[in-house]
Order: structure tokens, then C-alpha cells, then sequence
């Protein structure tokens, strides 16, 4: 089971991974493990894959339906429904947070080791309130204060995995621009500049720059991150976000694609250790 970081997203996952390879190993149909539910086979699909909270009754009905007689595993696994359900702490940012984003927030808390590449801004993970509040405010200026407010507040709250008892490896790789660009002013780029310096000193947290004078890695594209999970009933993620939505891929041949083009991006980079001089410099041009 996952520890008290995991969240209800990553619970959720883990159980509907055991109900479909329970499903499957009995030989029975999602049409029919519907019907046991009295629900649909849309209803199992969404629950196998974690898209949806669990009735304990249906969770239950469907233990006794795939012949689990083991009450140990029976009651391990319904206590797994039970804290599935239980809301992540983010929930209370629901009014500002679209669906599509609270299912990477709840993945984010579960994972061991998120990999990125941004070509635009500093990662949400490592940007001050400062800057945060700058690039939330970008084209929304007709935002009412509190929305903005609650918006950064839940950008700045999502850090605290960076630095709790037992904090994720996070591993990103910025393009040069990224520091060149004066998001919020110039006071607000040196503040976010002098925290990259800070961060980048953490034992967790790595951190290379795309110099311009490298060509990067043509099938880099855009912005990505690739999340993985300590868990061995949790497959690693790719996470892309768009606009106004988000794709997660899982598939293994997209898993493969994108860790080898994060492995060429972290290789095209500057050397870890030219990562203060590049912050360093950064810095000087913002005074």
C-alpha cells in the first residue's frame, strides 16, 4: 500500500489495477463484472483504471465475484477502497483547479522521482510566489484577486513535496531562455533566480540548463514530465499539459520514447555542475 504521500489518485490506481488483474485472472468479462454491480462496463473500465471513486459495497460485490477468499488480502484491499476515497488535501481548490489538473496534483504527491523539461517558464515546483503570481496573471488580468490568490496559494503548496520527510528527486532541465525571460519584472526574475541557486543545492533536486548555443533535442517538442512512482502497481506517467487539458500517457512505447528523449535533453544540457555559473550569470544580467 502506498505510504501516507500517496494520495487518494495514486490509491485509486493501485486498486483498480488489482480488480483487473483479479477480473482477468478469473476469466470474466467487464460487461459481466458490470452486471455484478449492478452498474455498466464503462463503470469497471473507469474504476480499473483509477478514474473514479469506489463504493465499498461495489468493491466488495466484486472480491466475492473474482473468488478472492483470502481475508487478509479482502480486508487489506478494502481498506485500500476506503482511503482511496479519502479527499487529497487540494480538493479545497477545486473552484480553481479543472479535473484534468487535479489528477496530476494527486500524482505528483505520489511520486518518487518527476523528470522535466519546460522551454518557457520555471516549473511550478520551483517558482516563488512572485513569479508564480506573475505567470498565473499572464493573459487572465480579468481574474478577480481571490481566484489568483488561491491559484498561486495551491502552486506554492504543491512544494511541499520537495522538502517533507521523505521528498520526492526532482530532475529538470530549463532552457536558457527560461532565464532570460523577466517574468513579474525584474525585482520578481532575481528573487525566482536566487531560489533556483538555493534549490539547486538540495540533495533532491537536480537541476541543467539548455544553453542557446546547444540544439537541444529535435524530438524534445514542448514542455513534459515524466513521473514515477515507488509503487510497483503504478506504471510511470508522461505528463503534457495543454491550455485548456492535459494528456498522461502510460502506454510502454510512449514511456520508452519519452525517458530516451529526457535521457538526450539531461545529455545536450550543460553539466550539473555548470548550473550555478549559468544561474550566476543569469543573475547579473537582471541587475
Amino acid at each position: 500500500m502506498a505510504g501516507d504521500d500517496g494520495g487518494p489518485t495514486a490509491l485509486r490506481i493501485m486498486l483498480g489495477g488489482h480488480l483487473r488483474r483479479m477480473r482477468e485472472a478469473a476469466g470474466i468479462s467487464r460487461a459481466d463484472a458490470g452486471w455484478q454491480i449492478r452498474s455498466s462496463e464503462s463503470k469497471v473500465s473507469r474504476m480499473e483504471l483509477g478514474r473514479v471513486g469506489f463504493k465499498e459495497r461495489d468493491v466488495k460485490d466484486l472480491l466475492a465475484f473474482y473468488g478472492l477468499r483470502d481475508e487478509r488480502e479482502r480486508d487489506r484491499l478494502m481498506e485500500l477502497a476506503r482511503a482511496a476515497n479519502n479527499p487529497g488535501w487540494w480538493s479545497r481548490y477545486g473552484d480553481v483547479m479543472p479535473a484534468w489538473f487535479a489528477n496530476y496534483v494527486g500524482l505528483e504527491v505520489a511520486a518518487k522521482l518527476i523528470r522535466t523539461y519546460e522551454v518557457l517558464f520555471v516549473p511550478g515546483l520551483l517558482q516563488t510566489e512572485s513569479y508564480a503570481r506573475a505567470v498565473v496573471q499572464l493573459g487572465r488580468s480579468y481574474l478577480p484577486k481571490e481566484e489568483i490568490d488561491q491559484r498561486v496559494a495551491l502552486r506554492v503548496e504543491r512544494q511541499q513535496i520537495l522538502t517533507r520527510s521523505n521528498p520526492i528527486k526532482l530532475w529538470v532541465v530549463i532552457d536558457e531562455a527560461v532565464l532570460h525571460r523577466p517574468i513579474g519584472g525584474r525585482d520578481a526574475m532575481r528573487e525566482q533566480i536566487e531560489h533556483l541557486q538555493a534549490m539547486a543545492r538540495l540533495p533532491n533536486i537536480t537541476l541543467q540548463v539548455m544553453p542557446f548555443s546547444s540544439v537541444g533535442y529535435p524530438s524534445a517538442g514542448g514542455a513534459f514530465s515524466v513521473l514515477r512512482f515507488p509503487e510497483g502497481d503504478l506504471p510511470d506517467v508522461v505528463y503534457i499539459e495543454h491550455a485548456a487539458s492535459a494528456l498522461y500517457l502510460d502506454k510502454i512505447e510512449d514511456l520508452d520514447e519519452y525517458a530516451a528523449i529526457m535521457d538526450a535533453l539531461s545529455i545536450a544540457a550543460s553539466p550539473v555542475n555548470d548550473t550555478q555559473k549559468a544561474l550566476h550569470e543569469a543573475l547579473a544580467r537582471m541587475s
